[in-house]
């Protein structure tokens, strides 16, 4: 038996092979799971060419979290592909702009982009899953992407903010929906070489940081690790634990300087 066997698991964000959620749609389906892939705009034709490298080609199915009509018809979407409701989600979903809201932009960011960050990297995480909720079973796992935002990080900026704003919803999340038995947790990676990293300015840094501190090293070519951690979280062997947030990410967080 595999840690998801029968459960139906909807995965945000995968773009390219490199992305951590495409790693957990591929570990996710290897323990058993139904998996509903989502991706919205530009980025559904990058979404179908990694998911067509997978032996079991997951359904592909378009949703903008700044979109009200697309959260409210996510519930009949995912009634088209899965039986039973909807056991667990994967919330990987960042954004902020590369040019006005990192690389050390910080202290001459516009509202509007600052507010465009918050929407889709952290409010998103509460509308997805309320959008989500009427489908969600008793004893669902909802699982966010962070990169731990309890310190300042070179050229983070905005999106760290942003990453901070989705740490506290999370927790928020997981005090409102407790007593319906959903469980709301983060893992807070490592620097991973994704798409959307490589769009930091200045973000070949961390590869460096992580190199001389991380106790247990860090692989930056590496997602598994990370996608490990939320297919366990998805599971049924973390029932009692919510609010949390994982850190995947060789120990660095542990270590001073």
């Amino acid at each position: 038996m595999g840690l998801l066997d029968g459960k139906n698991i909807l995965i945000t964000g995968v773009t390219m092979r490199t992305s951590i959620a495409y790693a957990a749609v591929e570990i996710a389906q290897r323990e058993g799971a139904n998996v509903v892939v989502s991706a919205a705009g530009r980025a559904v034709a990058p979404a179908q060419r990694a998911i067509a490298r997978l032996e079991q080609v997951p359904p592909l199915i378009e949703v903008d979290v700044t979109d009200p009509d697309h959260l409210a018809a996510l519930p009949e979407l995912l009634g088209q592909h899965i039986n039973g409701g909807l056991d667990g989600i994967v919330h990987s979903i960042a954004y902020a702009d590369p040019e006005k809201a990192l690389g050390g932009a910080f202290l001459s960011t516009d509202w509007d982009t600052v507010a465009n960050a918050l929407h889709i990297s952290a409010y998103s995480l509460q509308s997805l899953t309320m959008a989500a909720r009427p489908v969600l079973n008793r004893g669902a796992s909802v699982v966010g992407l962070t990169f731990d935002a309890t310190v300042s990080w070179p050229a983070y900026d905005w999106m760290g903010v942003a990453k901070a704003a989705l740490e506290s919803t999370s927790r928020y999340l997981a005090r409102y929906l407790g007593p319906d038995g959903i469980r709301v947790n983060l893992v807070a990676a490592g620097p991973v070489d994704t798409v959307a990293k490589k769009a930091i300015p200045g973000a070949s840094s961390f590869n460096d940081i992580w190199a001389e501190r991380a106790p247990l090293s860090w692989d930056s070519s590496d997602a598994v690790p990370s996608a490990k951690a939320i297919v366990a979280l998805l599971s049924d062997w973390f029932p009692a634990t919510t609010g949390e947030m994982v850190h995947v990410d060789g120990g660095l967080h542990s270590t001073g300087a």
